[in-house]
């Protein structure tokens, strides 16, 4: 969090440069409603009806903003605090995209060489996740560092805005207006009864998280539940929550690599609930392979993943390859299905709850604003700008079909041999 220094001449002469081209950008752009302003409360320029105020902390990140901009430099100029956004985060997401799509020529050269020549130059500095990993990518021990970077934060972090269960996927909502806690208890309940969970039966979900579903099924569904994460925050978590509901007899948290489950042992019904997206593609074929092995004839495996839209093509390095989810791999549906088939699962059900899930990431973002401060003491000033901004940019992109959210049911033949 730094501001540039920059003398009192050269700054007016910033805000002049900066004011012309946001004028220009509101004349031409007639359906985006936002403000902008630097921190000491210059107005450069403004819309009626503005839904948000974008706010500018450090004049040298408008050099990075006017000259081709792409998702990751945006992404850093919001969490270094050389950029801060009042007011919807989600509408000016939209705002960026324009951006981002204006040509190189939309801002005359001269002004161009003359902010650059006023400005002063930073460097970025900055590190994200995923240059902080070592070894070969998806192999065990990369993944666990992978998945470290990202799950073990805090688990006070994320009790701020998940529910109860600590789900975090998508919920199930009825309604546009219901709260987070019903939608994701009618997802617990649609997953369990999707999978025909019957009392007695054997019941594994690959990456449990901070154990949710294992709990509400061994509960509510009278199964033996076992979880496997590969996050030790989130198993000490889930441990101490079935001890507290009196669920040690029926259910077990264990942190474990997916490919080192003993296969000696199978299992009626699978579930995995948003761990997909960090097989890998290359992985693939062995993941599902594992899982029928682990499945009983006849059992049913539910596998449900975010899944990349085949047609849209990002320009520039993704923010949450770098900052989110290092080594993560979102791959088309059918590229999920293909796979599951190749292993002998037969396809069942594919059901979409992409717009469940924007409405989701909604809720998760408001909670998460509305415990900022918090948010803070429990790890960091970036931490929580990371998860704000992703959060935001990831409901926009399920609104958009940028990305798909698949519960997919796949069924091992009853014929197959164990």
């Amino acid at each position: 969090m730094f501001a540039s220094v920059i003398e009192p001449a050269q700054l007016h002469l910033t805000k002049h440069i900066a004011s012309k081209f946001f004028h220009r950008f509101i004349a031409e752009h007639d359906d985006c409603a936002f403000s902008v302003k630097f921190a000491d409360g210059t107005m450069l320029a403004s819309t009626p009806g503005s839904k948000f105020t974008l706010v500018i902390n450090d004049p040298s990140v408008l050099e990075k903003i006017f000259d081709d901009p792409d998702e990751l430099t945006l992404g850093e100029a919001l969490i270094s605090g050389a950029l801060d956004v009042e007011g919807d985060l989600g509408a000016s997401l939209q705002f960026a995209e324009m951006l981002m799509n204006l040509p190189r020529e939309f801002m005359g050269k001269a002004d161009r060489h003359l902010l650059s020549s006023v400005l002063p130059h930073e460097g970025n500095g900055k590190q994200g996740a995923s240059s902080m990993l070592k070894g070969d990518l998806h192999s065990r021990d990369r993944d666990h560092a992978a998945i470290a970077m990202h799950y073990d934060v805090s688990n006070e972090f994320y009790q701020l805005w998940l529910d109860p269960y600590m789900q975090y996927s998508e919920g199930c909502f009825a309604s546009p207006e219901e709260d987070l806690e019903s939608a994701e208890v009618r997802k617990l309940d649609h997953l369990c009864r999707k999978l025909m969970l019957k009392p007695g039966e054997r019941f594994l979900d690959v990456g449990c998280g901070w154990g949710g579903l294992v709990m509400y099924a061994a509960a509510h569904f009278g199964v033996e539940a076992f979880g496997i994460t590969a996050s030790i925050c989130q198993a000490q978590w889930a441990r101490r929550r079935i001890h507290l509901e009196n669920l040690d007899d029926r259910s077990a948290i264990r942190v474990c690599d997916y490919r080192d489950i003993e296969q000696a042992v199978t299992y009626d019904k699978i579930a995995s609930i948003g761990m997909f997206e960090h097989v890998g593609e290359s992985m693939l074929g062995l993941y599902f392979a594992q899982i029928f092995q682990l499945l009983r004839p006849g059992g049913y495996f539910l596998n449900s993943g975010i899944a990349a839209s085949p047609t849209y093509h990002r320009r520039g390095d993704s923010f949450i390859d770098k900052h989110v989810f290092p080594d993560g791999d979102l791959v088309p549906l059918f590229t999920a299905i293909q796979h599951a088939e190749m292993n002998g699962f037969e396809v069942q059900e594919v059901e979409d709850f992409s717009q469940d899930y924007a409405l989701t990431l909604d809720r998760w973002v408001a909670r998460l604003e509305q415990h900022a401060e918090e948010a803070r003491r429990a790890t960091d000033e970036v931490t929580y700008r990371t998860w704000r901004l992703y959060m935001a940019a990831s409901a926009r992109a399920f609104r958009t079909g940028r990305i798909h959210v698949y519960q997919i049911l796949l069924r091992k033949p009853a014929g197959s041999a164990l």
